[in-house]
């Protein structure tokens, strides 16, 4: 009876161990793809200046990149890349590459906190686009 105790607590534990890892591990890569620009935007230069203000907000370093953009964080050892396709009509935030944020191509999953950071840019880009 006392090993039955014991294995179904032991059991218990690693389950709970299990849990807490998966809590801390890697989430689906998010991008943001297509965004709408308001109507009222006309040009592509009001966009970018969109994008550039709500980066730099953010932390982010917004840099040319082509015809297009490209956003780098630095947060402690971490770093992100993405590129930011634009035109008058819409924007995305698309992953390009990371350092020290558990990215895994073939499954196409990353470290949790980057889809926060993601999404905080792509909101903080509406707010700029809805404020011109």
């Amino acid at each position: 009876m006392r090993a039955a105790v014991l294995k179904s607590t032991f059991m218990a534990a690693l389950v709970a161990f299990t849990l807490t890892l998966a809590g801390c591990g890697a989430t689906p890569v998010q991008n943001y793809e297509a965004q709408p620009v308001p109507t009222n935007i006309k040009s592509t230069e009001q966009v970018k200046q969109a994008i550039r203000q709500a980066g730099v907000s953010l932390g982010w370093i917004i840099s040319e990149d082509g015809d297009k953009l490209k956003g780098t964080l630095n947060l402690r050892s971490h770093q992100a890349v993405i590129s930011i396709p634009y035109s008058t009509t819409s924007y995305s935030l698309i992953y390009k590459n990371s350092v020290n944020l558990d990215y895994d191509a073939e499954k196409g999953t990353i470290h949790k906190n980057y889809n926060g950071w993601m999404q905080n840019l792509n909101n903080r880009i509406q707010v700029q686009l809805s404020g011109m």
